[in-house]
């Protein structure tokens, strides 16, 4: 009786993870470490950066989340942000000083938000960046790192 119910058991198990596995052939997602996380989003065209990035900020973690839980976000509109961030940081910074301008309403369009919450998503931003502006570290750090932590400012006002 023990040895059917696990044999059922066991078909079960493997029929449900072929039905699973139909959605969607195996190699046919995003690369984790080169198409996800923050790597991606700032070397979007060097892969070998994309990878290096994303391990050395969680040992990718975050892109493997990202990729197996949410793969349309790999290579969507967070990426479009994150290099929009990095190409126009000196801008971003100090629109986000002034509460506005014209970056900051590009920036918030390409991550859709809808503008009845640009207000309230550039208040969230400019709390965020004025404490990291208080960090003596945070003023040392290099452009790449100031365009990371702005990124994660606008995800967290979001």
């Amino acid at each position: 009786m023990k040895s059917k119910m696990f044999t059922s058991l066991a078909l079960l198990a493997v029929m449900s993870v072929n039905v699973h596995a139909e959605d969607k052939k195996v190699g046919t997602g995003p690369n984790p470490f080169s198409d996800c996380g923050i790597g991606a989003a700032l070397f979007q065209n060097n892969k070998v950066l994309a990878v290096t990035s994303n391990i050395i900020w969680d040992i990718g973690t975050t892109a493997v989340t990202s990729a197996t839980a949410s793969p349309e976000t790999c290579n969507g509109k967070t990426v479009t942000a994150a290099k929009f961030i990095l190409e126009s940081y000196d801008n971003l910074s100090e629109e986000a000083a002034r509460g506005e301008g014209e970056h900051l309403v590009a920036l918030l369009n390409i991550m859709e938000v809808n503008s009845t919450r640009h207000m309230e998503v550039i208040s969230g931003i400019r709390s965020e960046m004025s404490s990291n502006l208080a960090s003596t570290e945070f003023n040392s750090a290099d452009k790449k790192a100031k365009s990371i932590a702005f990124y994660n400012a606008l995800v967290a006002a979001i």
